[in-house]
């Protein structure tokens, strides 16, 4: 295993550890944050351990098809989430739960999420691929990527990566100017290690990375930026369905884009889809963006 990968795999083991949650009664649950992250907990993070305690009370031959999330206050990284879990109905097919992420007793998000009973036929059809995009292997790396802007090298050299990112087009925390305005932001991820086979953590490592990079789509049909001198923001809702069985360790192209921003907020889009064109996922998210001085 090269060095690249053991630093990868060893992002994805810290992951890992942080969607074990630790099982604290019939329907509880507490998560952690890594050790080293940005001041406020990461939203896909959040919303990855929600459905992980959510889907831990789900039968296993139930997978989870949808799931709809509200944030309601930041999160603290140095404190314990607390994660209760309400069985709203299993009936013959579905399943359905309320899973609600706390801290200091007051909630900081909470989620609804259904599963649904494994290979049930019917209907099959979705809209067109995007058009042709350079393989992930012809895009810029994250590193190729940074080390054109020093200034982003401190926090991100600190944080662990556990997902390979790579933007098709410039990436929204560049400089103010050095963002041409684009309709879609299209994005080639995957998680930056080898997963287990549980269906579960995959679809919980698809939901983390799934808040990365959709709002930066409502920027990048201004041409904006992240940060001074263009936009600071914080996602308000993320709704997220899974169509097909997928690998999050596998690449897959995210293909988002706004269709509506207003009132200091954005909605945007995503659609995922593996590199053999199987549309696995979509997105829908709306954030809080306000202008800030340069």
């Amino acid at each position: 295993m090269t060095d690249g990968a053991t630093v990868g795999q060893a992002a994805v083991d810290q992951l890992l550890e942080v969607l074990d949650l630790e099982h604290t009664g019939a329907m509880a649950f507490r998560g952690m944050s890594p050790p080293v992250g940005p001041q406020r907990v990461y939203g896909g993070q959040v919303a990855g351990q929600a459905l992980v305690a959510a889907g831990r009370t789900v039968a296993p031959e139930r997978f989870v098809h949808s799931l709809h999330g509200y944030f309601v206050r930041p999160g603290d990284p140095a404190e314990p989430i607390a994660y209760q879990v309400e069985n709203v109905r299993d009936g013959r097919s579905f399943s359905v739960r309320r899973s609600v992420a706390l801290q200091h007793d007051k909630p900081i998000f909470f989620m609804s999420a259904s599963f649904q009973r494994h290979e049930e036929e019917g209907l099959d059809h979705h809209a067109p691929t995007p058009p042709d995009v350079p393989a992930p292997d012809d895009v810029p790396t994250m590193s190729d990527r940074l080390a054109r802007y020093p200034e982003r090298l401190g926090i991100w050299g600190q944080i662990p990566r556990p997902i390979d990112v790579r933007y098709v087009g410039e990436p929204g925390w560049v400089r103010p100017g050095d963002r041409p305005a684009d309709p879609h932001q299209r994005v080639w991820m995957r998680i930056d290690g080898k997963l287990p086979d549980d269906p579960l953590l995959h679809a919980c490592a698809l939901t983390y990375a799934s808040d990365l990079t959709l709002l930066d789509s409502v920027l990048s049909v201004h041409g904006e930026v992240w940060g001074p001198g263009g936009v600071v923001g914080a996602s308000l809702d993320h709704a997220l369905w899974f169509h097909r069985p997928f690998r999050a360790d596998e690449w897959f192209l995210y293909d988002c884009w706004s269709p509506s921003a207003s009132g200091a907020r954005g909605l945007a889009t995503g659609r995922m889809f593996t590199t053999d064109g199987r549309h696995i996922a979509s997105a829908v998210q709306e954030g809080l963006l306000r202008r800030v001085g340069g």
